[in-house]
């Protein structure tokens, strides 16, 4: 539990407030932006919440916070923000909140299909999302985009009895259905896994439809304003991950869904191919 003794000073005062065991991992701040914000090393508060929608929104943006950094004197939203998560992203794209402290707070996303929902990396095994998940139909296949964002796999697995899937070179045993080389892979006709060495070695992307699923490949940068890919947490081969990302202009989407960084939907596939170009452009210059 978040300490208000431990919060950070920079947090206006009121009920929420962030506290000294914040991992700094964005979910906050990407979920509820109008209440909270990136401190440098920490999240903040910088505006109290004053309205039941936006109370509701922080509440949540507290239920997904990995390491439980934060706090609040108003306990009524919490129990609905409990019940709140998987959220609706899109119609049929959910994103699933109970972020991980093993995956220091990576997203996790539910796509909902008549064919068999997927899990696209792998949220807390927290006992109100698995029931959530569970009355909208449980889970035929988990993907797994890197060893990084496994969290609690095991357990869904045994929950759902779902077909966990990831690419080979990651290294991660006891799987029940692997992904090798460096060629692309249809999980079902509106399914394609697409391996992206370079984070890691056995990095992969998730296309399904117009959405591509990055993991910790791609995302993009408020900052910059533009897409993005990180040379310090290359962990395996920065050229390798840039050629990676090259790879993906052969590819038709206009969403980008991330593990970390925000995500971002371009007006169409025309405008993505622009922006990843520009981003390449940039990345290889830096």
């Amino acid at each position: 539990m978040a300490r208000r003794a431990d919060a950070h000073p920079d947090n206006v005062s009121g009920p929420f407030f962030v506290d000294r065991a914040c991992i700094d991992c964005g979910t906050c701040y990407q979920f509820a932006p109008d209440s909270f914000a990136d401190g440098g090393d920490h999240a903040r508060v910088h505006c109290q919440p004053g309205t039941p929608e936006a109370r509701l929104r922080a509440a949540m943006a507290l239920v997904a916070c990995p390491v439980n950094a934060i706090g609040t004197s108003d306990k009524a939203p919490v129990a609905e923000a409990a019940r709140a998560f998987p959220h609706p992203v899109a119609d049929d794209l959910l994103f699933c909140g109970y972020t991980s402290e093993k995956s220091f707070g990576a997203w996790s996303y539910l796509i909902l299909r008549p064919e068999g929902h997927v899990l696209v990396d792998c949220p807390r095994a927290a006992g109100p999302l698995m029931d959530r998940i569970e009355a909208l139909g449980g889970i035929r296949w988990m993907v797994l985009s890197h060893r990084d964002d496994v969290a609690d796999h095991q357990a869904f697995h045994d929950r759902f009895g779902c077909e966990r899937v990831m690419h080979r070179a990651d290294g991660v045993r006891g799987l029940e259905r692997y992904v090798d080389g460096d060629e692309p892979v249809s999980l079902a006709p509106d399914l394609l896994l697409i391996p992206t060495p370079g984070h890691t070695p056995g990095s992969q992307c998730l296309l399904h439809r117009d959405r591509l699923f990055t993991g910790d490949h791609l995302w993009w940068n408020p900052a910059k304003g533009r897409l993005s890919a990180s040379r310090a947490y290359a962990w395996h081969s920065w050229p390798q991950q840039l050629d990676s990302l090259e790879r993906l202009l052969a590819y038709t989407f206009s969403w980008v869904l991330p593990g970390h960084g925000s995500l971002h939907r371009a007006a169409s596939p025309a405008a993505m191919r622009a922006d990843l170009a520009r981003a390449l452009d940039a990345l290889r210059r830096s």
